[in-house]
């Protein structure tokens, strides 16, 4: 028996696979067809498609590395090290 996960509707084919990357875009396995909000459909045949998540793509749904540009949210400072919790100096 296959290991490969099938597709319930086409028992023949294998199911396609999406990857949901942490802070990237989503990484479909196989031929991919996208239906956008207007309507068009846009195709692509490679092995493994990048679609955008972050919606900022110059080439949306296609991921061009915009997520990459993201400002990322600086750290809240720990408990440890607030100044409320530090040792006093002593002069």
């Amino acid at each position: 028996m296959s290991s490969e996960p099938v597709h319930p509707e086409r028992p023949d084919e294998p199911a396609q696979r999406l990857v949901v990357t942490g802070d990237g875009p989503y990484l479909v396995e196989g031929p991919l067809e996208v239906v956008l909000p207007d309507g068009r459909r846009v195709v692509s045949e490679r092995p493994v498609t990048a679609v955008c998540a972050c919606r900022r793509s110059q080439i949306f749904p296609w991921c061009d590395t915009s997520h990459r540009r993201r400002r990322r949210p600086a750290p809240s400072p720990s408990p440890s090290s607030s100044p409320a919790s530090s040792p006093e100096e002593t002069p």
